[in-house]
């Protein structure tokens, strides 16, 4: 059997309990990365030393977004991480159910555990720092498109955003000497995106990241389209990868890489 065969085999074969337990640990993961990420926000762009010193929103968004860069490389490198792939992102579980390294069965139990994690991280960040974490310019770090900004721009940028993560991060699994570089790779891709759209879009890229802020806020109004662009970007960039690298397969799910 090829390479691409016995991965095929194995997802196939991935027994419902070690779904549970993985998904389990992307409930801890997602939860340690939106306490991460209000808690960031809560010292860059609340009331802070820091937001004193850098006032400009540009500035604070380029630190938000190396410190967001860190925490997300360090949980995919993270023992829990690397046992379940670290996708804190139900677009990237899509996706790579797409590459056909990743159960479909695993897809909606990685996303709920994806969905409440969020949830939980902004609860425990408010109880941890108190009303500045619910109230302005925190909010619960939830996110909202620049004024003037259509539904349908927002779709779009958000979208394409997670469709340039999704293809770039096959590609990259694909290879086995870049593979061991992914965690800095996508840090780096959703910092970058933090830092470039975060006065446009908002730089979610992660149905996960906008969930739980949104629902703690009330800020609803435009959560369905943060929760479904990065879910058709992420299904359009695997689908193109496909048709484009159809003689190279994506090794692991695993955002570390493969696991010897």
């Amino acid at each position: 059997m090829d390479r691409s065969g016995a991965i095929k085999n194995s997802v196939a074969h991935m027994p419902f309990t070690r779904v549970a337990r993985d998904s389990a640990y992307e409930l801890i993961l997602t939860f340690v990365l939106l306490f991460g990420v209000a808690t960031i926000v809560r010292w860059v762009i609340g009331p802070s030393p820091i937001s004193r010193t850098i006032p400009e929103i540009h500035a604070q968004l380029w630190i938000v977004g190396g410190a967001v860069a860190l925490l997300l490389s360090g949980l995919i490198l993270s023992p829990l991480g690397r046992v379940s792939g670290a996708h804190t992102n139900p677009a990237i579980s899509l996706a790579m159910w797409r590459f056909g390294v990743f159960p479909g069965k695993a897809v909606i139990p990685y996303s709920i555990a994806q969905l409440l994690g969020s949830i939980l991280g902004v609860i425990a960040a408010r109880g941890v720092w108190g009303h500045i974490v619910a109230d302005p310019p925190v909010v619960y770090a939830a996110l909202q498109p620049a004024q003037g900004w259509s539904i349908w721009e927002l779709f779009a940028i958000e979208g394409l955003g997670m469709a340039v993560i999704v293809f770039l991060l096959g590609s990259a699994l694909a290879v086995q000497r870049l593979a061991p570089f992914v965690p800095w790779i996508v840090g780096a891709l959703v910092g970058m995106g933090i830092a470039l759209l975060g006065t446009a879009s908002g730089g979610s890229l992660n149905p996960a990241r906008q969930f739980g802020p949104a629902l703690a806020s009330g800020q609803l109004r435009f959560l369905w389209v943060y929760l479904l662009a990065p879910m058709v970007g992420a299904a359009f960039a695997a689908w193109l990868w496909g048709r484009i690298q159809n003689r190279r397969k994506v090794l692991t799910h695993r955002l570390c890489g493969p696991v010897r």
